[in-house]
């Protein structure tokens, strides 16, 4: 699950994208615009700097802007700054251990497709695409369709065995399934 921090970082960066690469802009007018107080989105802010995802400027005139074009960066590049990983287990982790059981492990191929289809998901939007979405453009057709979404996962409805969790993550898998193919 993306964290509050991973999806505020998204909608920042995004505003800045929106804004260009010219101008700096103030940490109060993003918290303003974005709704999220100053002082978690300065926490934001400084990993970003840090990442060199954006860029910060103090002072008079000061405030962030984006370090690159907004098609330089992706979704997942963004979020692995404020997450460190989109592993849906621990065992497939950033930094984690190798697992002793992985060889007999009967879900671990499971984890390991869902795991890159995550990542190849998130490094397939930029943030440029992002941005023209939330302008009102078509940024691409990644954006899944709530409409879609309940018909899908209503289709998987009844079946034994499945909880709403379980047919919503197969509604999401044929949808990306059909998707990518």
């Amino acid at each position: 699950m993306v964290s509050t921090k991973g999806r505020y970082a998204l909608r920042v960066m995004v505003e800045l994208a929106a804004r260009g690469l010219e101008e700096f802009v103030p940490l109060k007018e993003i918290a303003e615009h974005q709704e999220i107080s100053e002082k978690y989105l300065e926490a934001i802010m400084k990993s970003l700097v840090k990442e060199g995802l954006v860029l910060g400027l103090r002072g008079k005139g000061g405030g962030y802007r984006l370090s690159k074009p907004p098609a330089q960066y992706t979704v997942g590049s963004i979020l692995k700054v404020t997450e460190g990983s989109l592993a849906p287990v621990a065992c497939l982790g950033q930094n984690a251990a190798p697992c002793p059981r992985a060889e007999r492990c009967a879900t671990y191929p499971m984890w390991k497709r869902l795991n890159q289809l995550i990542d190849d998901f998130f490094e397939g939007i930029t943030l440029e695409q992002l941005a023209g979405e939330s302008q009102g453009q078509n940024g691409g057709h990644y954006v899944f369709d709530r409409q879609r979404m309940k018909f899908t996962a209503g289709a998987f409805r009844g079946r034994r065995g499945f909880r709403a969790a379980d047919r919503v993550s197969m509604a999401v898998k044929a949808i990306a399934e059909e998707m990518m193919g």
